[in-house]
């Protein structure tokens, strides 16, 4: 119905549909929701009005905790599939992808909550193109409800542009609410929403006028959340399902007092939390201490350093008590350096003694909340052994929560940490709502209702059972438990409960009649394939991914392999999967790749506690100017450019260095990848030049793990693997893998260079006519996957390779009309920088590609850390500074 629009050619699009020739004439978001697990499917079609080529871009925010199922796009009338398979196999797809300049790594960080999935391709004049991307989920109960939250972003008018989400529960529907920030009175009346029994629906359907910020304005309202919440009926504790041959348990009773809860607050002073982590600390402090319960105990340690306590042990929170923390908190301030093992083990011991001495309820939840800016550089600071004592101390009794703020921090070490001892960890952004982060997690944990929680089922009957033992319950929040059954002749299943709550232990019982559970369930419009065993795989794949974590040796290439046979089967891509997408271009088929990126990497594989929620958002498909994929890159004389994904934008400065001097691109000291280039200057300097051009004559990338130094000058490339050094000329056409490497030389054009799980990077090569008076040949480098390196990763490209936010303020004529000036915030500096642009020559070395961005003066100063010059080493492959 929706292909009709444009089949019959009656009716002409109004030209404020059209933006850059693409007509984008229908957007749908599908949802439907089963027993939590949500099934998503989002269509977009477009058709390009203008009279030549033009590109469109399918662009989507997914939740973090989401995985990617299905994508496809249809070319009049030819589908071209995404395919899901083993990270590795791909990776030869990717490699040819990159050497080809073409995009690779769709999937990336947007957001606190997502990771971005964009897709771009050429469509003829008067060709129509549909996009359709499914991805799967399981809907986390939060504060009493389950939530699913909508970026509307379609960046113009749509025809025809939908919401619909139809939710079925077996235990009913209880309550069910849709609201926008962006809606209008108007719009508020669009919003559908209706539930009985087992059934609810949610539908936004606005027309193109009502979609107009204003009556004659081709501009669109829909820019924000779309919200949908809804709870399920709880006439009992939990509820158990089954479906052809799997079940699902969840579980969360209501109505149970709450338990009194000991807390120790470990908290990072060194001199990196000073100004805003620091008042964000303190701000959130205060809060939480506001919302402390009487019962409850409390305590703070603090580590620079040197280790400094509250109180020589928890104290209760009585009024005056309060009173003396609050004076406490307000005047914490910061100095040294990170003795985090000292802080931890002084919070560890501190509650272990609280329980030896009886000077906390015996009936009690214990947790510590970390946070932290830095890494361990004071006491113990051999990150090993920091897990080894946490863990030998901790020995199970409580829950380690690590808050990690900022991107200074090692995220895998407090991660790995945190899974080992029943917690799990959380970024905190350093931006102006940090300590609502901060204030919004203690929230979830803040209300434990039973501790040592145990949901058993007949031993003899089940198999493959996901995570059965919880530490904690928390109010508002949900345990869910999935397995398969294997006794076929079975005809009901009972789950039994027990758990210690406030007062007593207790215990529950369920039982699930199987032929009655699959007849409630029989309700094919809502209900989509086997959507329980789905659910199970999700979040077998899901814990097995956590337990990989914390993983060594064989028992983490086993579970490693468990998982990946899981991901493969249910098609999922997952951090050990990868999507290829083939996408038709200059009359041949070319790869792209998806990959799921990990927090640790700076990107994602977000971890929840039971209750926490992750959003889905979506920007959907528009149309714009061709530029290529995100990445970092240093080219010219030189020009250094940095994408920022989540403005859609890159920052970019100059290095005004002399000839000679060789320049630390990048350091990783976790991966052992390290990139130098040194500075060649013109084969004379200009008359009326004010300074030399300088460019990257000589590019060295070592990795110390594969032994591995590459040099690359415009005349030779030199590979020493160990001890066996080769040479080639740029006249070669190579493709070498060996072990954890792959180079690959494209003939006088541009070499390429994968190392196992590490950044690829590619390096271009720019020749001039030999017997030019000024100019000689000289390099470009290209890094692709950056999120592969650590969050350690420094130098002047690698610092970068993370998180980094600006926002521009009053954009003013420049002295150069095309070029405004304006005010850029960024790292807490307000810096002038001006518009304009850079080229990237990956595809076209001779003429490269215009990328708009916003230019810092003076190089780089007050962008990047310190002063340009801190940057230069002793030689190509250098470490010391000169």
């Amino acid at each position: 119905m929706e292909d009709s629009f444009l089949s019959h050619g009656g009716k002409r699009s109004a030209d404020d549909l059209i933006v850059n020739g693409i007509e984008i004439y229908s957007m749908k978001i599908d949802s439907k929701v089963t027993s939590r697990f949500a099934h998503n499917v989002i269509t977009s079609r477009a058709v390009n009005r203008a009279n030549v080529s033009k590109e469109v871009v399918f662009d989507v925010d997914l939740p973090k905790t989401a995985f990617i199922t299905n994508f496809s796009m249809t070319i009049d009338g030819v589908t071209y599939p995404g395919t899901i398979k083993e990270k590795e196999v791909a990776k030869k797809q990717y490699e040819k992808a990159v050497s080809q300049g073409q995009t690779a790594g769709l999937v990336r960080a947007s957001g606190r909550k997502t990771e971005k999935f964009t897709v771009s391709v050429n469509i003829a004049a008067a060709s129509k193109v549909t996009f359709e991307l499914t991805y799967e989920e399981l809907l986390k109960r939060n504060f009493g409800k389950y939530e699913m939250l909508i970026k509307v972003k379609p960046k113009q008018l749509i025809n025809h542009f939908e919401i619909q989400a139809n939710i079925f529960e077996p235990q009913g529907i209880s309550e069910l609410e849709a609201q926008g920030s962006f809606i209008t009175n108007d719009l508020s009346q669009v919003i559908k929403k209706s539930f009985s029994g087992k059934k609810g629906h949610v539908s936004f359907k606005p027309t193109i006028d009502q979609q107009r910020t204003c009556a004659n304005c081709s501009t669109s309202l829909l820019d924000g959340d779309f919200t949908i919440k809804y709870d399920v009926k709880r006439d009992r504790p939990g509820d158990l399902q089954i479906v052809n041959g799997y079940f699902v348990h969840f579980f969360a009773p209501t109505n149970l007092p709450n338990f009194p809860k000991n807390v120790v607050f470990v908290i990072d002073i060194s001199g990196s939390m000073s100004g805003i982590g620091i008042q964000q600390t303190r701000e959130a402090l205060l809060k939480i201490l506001e919302d402390v319960r009487e019962d409850d105990y409390i305590n703070f340690i603090l580590f620079g350093s040197d280790v400094h306590v509250w109180k020589d042990t928890l104290l209760k929170a009585t009024a005056e008590n309060l009173k003396e923390a609050k004076d406490f908190v307000r005047a914490i301030n910061t100095q040294g350096m990170t003795n985090l093992h000292g802080g931890l083990m002084k919070g560890i011991e501190m509650l272990t003694t609280a329980f030896e001495t009886n000077s906390v309820p015996k009936r009690s939840a214990s947790i510590i909340i970390m946070l932290t800016d830095g890494q361990p550089n004071e006491g113990v600071s051999d990150r090993q052994e920091i897990q080894m004592n946490v863990k030998k101390a901790i020995q199970g009794r409580y829950p380690l929560y690590n808050l990690a703020f900022g991107y200074g921090v090692d995220y895998n070490f407090l991660e790995k940490m945190a899974l080992e001892n029943k917690g799990l960890a959380r970024r905190i952004y350093p931006q102006s709502d940090s300590a609502i982060q901060m204030e919004g997690f203690y929230e979830e944990v803040a209300n434990p209702m039973l501790t040592e929680v145990e949901l058993n089922y007949p031993e003899n009957a089940i198999s493959d059972l996901t995570q059965n033992i919880f530490k904690h319950y928390y109010d508002g929040s949900e345990i869910v438990v999935a397995g398969r059954l294997t006794d076929n002749d079975l005809d009901s299943l009972t789950a039994d409960v027990k758990a210690q709550g406030a007062e007593n232990d207790v215990m529950f019982s369920e039982q699930a009649d199987i032929e009655e559970t699959a007849k409630a369930l029989q309700e094919q419009e809502y209900i989509y394939g086997d959507y329980i065993e789905r659910l199970w795989a999700y979040l077998t794949i899901q814990q097995l991914l956590d337990k990989r974590t914390v993983a060594q040796g064989e028992e983490k290439e086993n579970l490693t392999t468990e998982a990946l046979e899981l991901s493969l089967k249910y098609k999922f891509v997952t951090p050990l999967t990868s999507m290829v997408v083939t996408k038709p271009e200059d009359n041949e088929d070319k790869a792209a790749i998806a990959d799921k990126p990990v927090e640790a990497e700076g990107q994602i594989h977000a971890r929840a506690v039971p209750g926490t929620q992750s959003y889905p958002t979506h920007s959907y498909l528009y149309s714009r100017p061709p530029i290529p994929s995100l990445y970092t890159s240093v080219d010219g004389d030189p020009h250094f450019i940095i994408s920022v994904p989540q403005k859609e934008d890159a920052i970019c400065f100059n290095i005004n260095e002399e000839t000679g001097a060789v320049l630390n691109l990048i350091n990783d000291p976790v991966t052992g990848i390290r990139v130098n280039g040194q500075l060649i200057g013109d084969k004379r300097v200009s008359s009326d030049a004010k300074i030399q051009n300088t460019y990257f004559g000589k590019l060295g990338i070592e990795n110390k793990k594969l032994e591995l130094k590459l040099e690359v000058t415009p005349e030779k490339i030199t590979l020493q693997k160990g001890r066996k050094k080769t040479v080639f000329t740029w006249l070669d056409t190579v493709t070498l893998r060996q072990e954890g490497l792959t180079v690959i030389i494209n003939r006088k054009k541009n070499l390429v260079l994968s190392m196992g799980d590490g950044a690829s990077f590619v390096i271009v090569l720019h020749q001039v006519w030999k017997k030019h008076p000024l100019h000689q040949d000289f390099l470009g480098l290209y890094t692709l996957d950056s999120h592969k390196l650590s969050e350690r990763t420094h130098g002047l490209l690698g610092q970068f390779f993370h998180h980094i936010d600006f926002n521009i303020l009053e954009i003013h004529p420049g002295s150069d009309p095309k070029k405004p000036d304006a005010t850029i915030v960024i790292k807490n500096n307000k810096l002038t920088v001006t518009r304009g642009w850079q080229k990237d020559y990956r595809k076209d070395p001779k003429h490269g590609i215009d990328i708009p961005c916003w230019f810092i003066h003076n190089n780089g100063a007050g962008l990047i850390d310190g002063v340009h010059t801190d940057y230069i080493v002793s030689s190509i492959f250098g470490t010391t500074v000169n």
